[in-house]
């Protein structure tokens, strides 16, 4: 796990450079020029601590800076009989096998990774992502300058910037940047899956995907119940036990009371006696803690218990939201950098869980979604649910059946990509007349949208294809990035190995949904490894307390920066609507205010540091 960095045509300031991204790499920090080129390296060192260095060379004409890891690059060694590495580094893999096989090469791997890679002889940089954008690259390409980066703040520090406003309405109702858009203009994210080449001469860029989870959803598989499970376990036990191996240094696991941690701590502790887990807990919030401790009793586990509490939040809140050098509304942003804070204290790598909801429908909204295609609903059942909604007073209980219905019946007055926001973040719905947007800055999603529309998938599979690009790809992947590395600390997902990504959804949804459980096949594998009583659990993942930090630890800081007579969402929202959440008259539940409240918030601790 690493921090990278590099330019063409442009020199790089490297006291800046170091400012910004030496937590992703503080072991060793390393550069390399060619003509025109210039590559910076961060090394956090876990694989092959001796010969890993970076840059590294193959013959005198490739040369590449990797952040990330190839959990199987041994196996690609024997298959392909690459006799000649000098190291035991996956970096080194990587080389050999662009040599053999170019991008096509990148189907092969089974990991987490952003790199840029120069050709010498083609006079070409190419750069690329994983599957899922476990592992972030930005680049900024203006005429003939082209900068790269594994953080937004690095590209800050460089570059003159200017904000993309139409980005920025676009973070308020999705409560993240869309695919590949960031906040600035001329700087775009490369997405999940895809690739970019660059001349060198011109600086001409083409970018293209190498992978895309859409091609899996369109498949459909034959996998009795029972095989689909078995391979399932087949396939995360490898992946668990690559994760381990992949490592000369200790590696932990994040443990809470649910199956996904569960599983892969499970797993991971057959592979690794004495194997070290983290089980975290907070003041005042449900403690999954007795659960945890189930498991790593049952598996003899080297089990700790974290408690945290918020008290430091006041003075570490900026700190926190401006790691991520764009505005970032997922308040379990917090919460994660503070578990990863803790974690670093006893290990450098760690094991998580995320991913499983995603590919195995783990949330409640896919339920429904399960039994109707809301995204196919007549007129007559949008008529009715308009009324309805007229009729019912506001939900107020985040986790009550009432607020559960009261948001299916929203959803439903909705058309387009409102229908899959209502159901999702729900921050701004049902008061976009409140907001002053342009009309085109929802194109490219509703373009996207009706596309996947297109392709006549089932609601659940298209509620679960829209998730994965949006919500993991461009909110929780993000989140874990920043919050782990702020810390050097590297979080590995085997949920989202090659052979999960690529068999997960085209998996019945029966066998996703049964009921109204959630998970359903996972929880039935779990059953393998687990007390009976922590597969029957609800998921819940960090119990955020929101609405009491809005109204309440951080009532008067998020006021007195929201509702200044200066501040930067008076762009992009009505006065009568913040008046209505300054006085806490709005139609809308408490929940709803906080979320609202939050957005902007995150929004002006950027702009304030932008």
């Amino acid at each position: 796990m690493c921090g990278i960095a590099g330019s063409v045509n442009f020199k790089i300031d490297t006291s800046k450079l170091y400012q910004s991204l030496f937590h992703r790499g503080p072991d060793e920090q390393s550069h390399f020029n060619y003509n025109n080129l210039e590559f910076h390296h961060f090394r956090l060192s876990i694989q092959d601590i001796a010969g890993g260095r970076q840059p590294m060379f193959l013959e005198d004409r490739y040369c590449i800076i990797f952040n990330g890891e190839i959990y199987n690059h041994l196996d690609i060694r024997k298959k392909y009989s690459y006799n000649n590495c000098k190291t035991s580094s996956d970096t080194e893999t990587i080389l050999y096998h662009f040599q053999n096989k170019g991008i096509a090469g990148l189907h092969d791997f089974d990991g987490m990774f952003a790199f840029a890679l120069v050709d010498k002889q083609e006079n070409k940089l190419y750069l690329a992502r994983d599957r899922a954008g476990k592992k972030p690259l930005y680049i900024y390409h203006k005429n003939e300058t082209l900068v790269f980066a594994s953080e937004l703040n690095a590209l800050k520090k460089q570059l003159p910037l200017d904000i993309n406003e139409q980005s920025i309405e676009v973070y308020l109702r999705l409560g993240s940047f869309y695919r590949q858009q960031t906040p600035y203009n001329n700087i775009r994210e490369l997405g999940n899956g895809e690739w970019a080449i660059i001349d060198l001469s011109s600086t001409k860029i083409e970018y293209k995907k190498w992978w895309n989870i859409t091609d899996f959803y369109k498949k459909e598989n034959n996998y009795s119940f029972k095989d689909a499970e078995q391979h399932i376990d087949e396939s995360l036990t490898a992946a668990v036990n690559r994760r381990l191996d992949s490592s000369d240094l200790e590696v932990g696991t994040f443990l809470s009371g649910g199956i996904d941690s569960g599983l892969v701590t499970a797993i991971a502790a057959k592979h690794k006696p004495a194997l070290k887990t983290f089980t975290v807990s907070f003041d005042g919030q449900f403690n999954e803690a007795p659960y945890a401790r189930q498991v790593a009793e049952k598996y003899h586990t080297n089990h700790t218990e974290i408690n945290i509490n918020f008290d430091s939040l006041k003075n570490d809140i900026e700190k926190i939201l401006t790691n991520y050098g764009e505005p970032f509304f997922d308040s379990s942003a917090i919460p994660s950098y503070y578990v990863s804070k803790a974690a670093r204290e006893h290990v450098t790598v760690i094991l998580n869980g995320d991913g499983a909801d995603e590919l195995f429908a783990g949330y409640r909204r896919y339920v429904p979604f399960a039994k109707y295609n809301f995204f196919n609903s007549s007129g007559a059942v949008n008529n009715a649910s308009a009324l309805l909604k007229k009729i019912l007073p506001p939900a107020n209980k985040k986790m009550s059946k009432y607020n559960y219905l009261y948001r299916l019946i929203d959803l439903n007055t909705k058309s387009g990509v409102g229908k899959y926001l209502s159901s999702t973040v729900d921050i701004f719905e049902g008061f976009e007349q409140d907001l002053i947007f342009n009309p085109d800055s929802f194109s490219a999603i509703e373009k996207d949208f009706s596309a996947i529309l297109s392709l006549h998938l089932s609601g659940l599979k298209t509620m679960m294809l829209l998730d994965f690009e949006i919500q993991l790809s461009g909110a929780l992947l993000p989140k874990i990035d920043i919050a782990t590395m702020a810390h050097s600390l590297e979080g590995r997902s085997p949920f989202l190995c090659k052979e999960l990504l690529e068999f997960a959804p085209a998996v019945n949804d029966a066998f996703k949904i049964k009921g109204t459980q959630t998970k359903y096949i996972l929880r039935h594998l779990a059953k393998k490894y687990l007390p009976e009583n922590i597969t029957r659990l609800p998921k819940r993942g960090f119990e955020i307390p929101l609405k009491k930090w809005v109204e309440n630890d951080l009532k008067e800081i998020i006021s007195d920066t929201v509702f200044s007579d200066n501040a930067y969402n008076r762009q992009f929202i009505k006065k009568d609507l913040l008046d209505k959440l300054h006085s806490n008259q709005l139609n809308a539940s408490a929940e709803k205010r906080a979320k609202m409240l939050w957005s902007l918030f995150c929004l002006e601790v950027w702009k304030k540091n932008f």
